[in-house]
């Protein structure tokens, strides 16, 4: 997954077990045991299997600080290239 794709992605408001496995490119399994252990990490209790992807973004430390640069980078390569 580019940049992009990852911002795309990481903009929902509520992560996935789908979007879990795209954004660490793990399997379902191994994406269940990183799900309930963020849940068992929230100090309050979500009545849904999807997490908040905020929560999601800052556990699996995506700096997204970083992909914004690389995204707008690469818009400036390629309106320089017209």
């Amino acid at each position: 997954m580019n940049a992009e794709e990852t911002l795309n992605l990481i903009s929902k408001t509520w992560c996935d077990i789908n979007d879990l496995m795209k954004l660490t490119g793990l399997s379902r399994s191994s994406v269940l045991k990183i799900r309930n252990k963020i849940k068992e990490e929230l100090n309050y209790e979500i009545h849904t299997r999807d997490l908040p992807m905020n929560v999601v973004v800052e556990y699996l430390k995506i700096d997204v600080d970083y992909l914004k640069s690389l995204t707008a980078r690469k818009e400036n390569l390629d309106e320089n290239n017209k």
